[in-house]
């Protein structure tokens, strides 16, 4: 039988029309798909001196602020495969305490290597102020200690955790340093918002670090700006890793990165100050305000859509 050419195109503007009504309907599947990825619920729960955080019903992590640490600190931080990204310990550098910030050299103290009477960060106040819904948000606030002097400085911390994505975790990481006397820091690289890697994934053990321009390793990251850096391995067939990023409005903006390929990474302008012989100085009463994005996520930088990631934090 024939179709006259009307016919004919009746009937092919009808199969068109069926054909973007399922592409309209399977793209709706899909942000909704997505969007329940962002609605994982997440959760915690004070234990003492600690807070563990759930994901969908998982243990993510521990924020650990017990008065017998030097700092407090994250860990673990498992990855989608339930094993940890971070080591807590580590014979060569025992100061390393898997997700942390710390200082060293505040006005003759250490707030960050061993030994509490060189100085300690102490929480003083610890709350889980929002649960159960698309995010846990914890404030923290903590005193720098040290025994016979005065008390340089007092930090409040903005903890929040969520899942924006499939395998992906992500914790916000807000701090005020508020000086409570002129502070000078001395020039060093133990400082500020650290990383230390599980052994397994470390760039000595066949584990890849990456910074925000492509370049890898600690030859091609050490010194350098970026906007992130990267550090991740293969686990089970498939890689995992953590991502930290500095926001370009930090007051202490751009910082280089001290990278480590035995699996140590740090954005901080304090080893790179403008007066290598005056150091860091911040005076009383003035805060310096920071903030950093971790991601704990499946795959490498481009699998894991890192840049968006960075795009998103950017525009909060």
């Amino acid at each position: 039988m024939c179709l006259k050419r009307s016919e004919y195109v009746f009937i092919r503007l009808k199969h068109l029309v069926s054909s973007l009504v399922t592409i309209i309907f399977i793209a709706g599947l899909t942000v909704a798909v997505d969007e329940s990825f962002a609605q994982l619920t997440v959760s915690a729960e004070k234990i003492g001196s600690k807070i563990d955080v759930y994901i969908d019903g998982r243990f993510f992590t521990s924020y650990k602020f017990h008065d017998n640490e030097k700092y407090p600190f994250f860990y673990p931080v498992n990855g989608p495969s339930g094993a940890s990204v971070t080591s807590k310990r580590n014979s060569n550098f025992p100061h390393h305490s898997s997700l942390f910030f710390g200082l060293d050299f505040v006005n003759g103290g250490n707030y960050w290597q061993e030994g509490l009477d060189r100085g300690q960060i102490v929480s003083v106040k610890a709350e889980i102020t929002e649960s159960g819904g698309a995010r846990v948000v914890i404030v923290n606030e903590c005193l720098w200690v040290r025994p016979g002097v005065e008390s340089p400085i007092k930090d409040t911390r903005i903890i929040t955790i969520s899942s924006p994505a499939e395998d992906t975790y992500q914790i916000d990481f807000e701090i005020s340093m508020l000086p409570l006397l002129d502070v000078t820091i001395r020039r060093n690289n133990h400082s500020l918002f650290s990383g230390r890697m599980d052994p397994d994934l470390a760039v000595i053990n066949g584990g890849r670090m990456v910074n925000a321009e492509g370049e890898e390793g600690e030859e091609g990251t050490f010194g350098k700006p970026s906007a992130w850096v990267s550090y991740y391995g293969e686990r089970g067939g498939r890689y995992e890793g953590i991502t930290i990023m500095q926001h370009p409005d930090n007051d202490w903006p751009n910082a280089p990165w001290f990278t480590r390929n035995y699996g140590f990474f740090s954005p901080t302008p304090i080893y790179w100050p403008e007066d290598e012989t005056a150091g860091t100085f911040m005076p009383k009463g003035e805060p310096v305000n920071l903030k950093y994005r971790v991601l704990v996520h499946a795959g490498d930088p481009s699998q894991a859509g890192i840049s968006n990631h960075y795009n998103s934090f950017v525009n909060d």
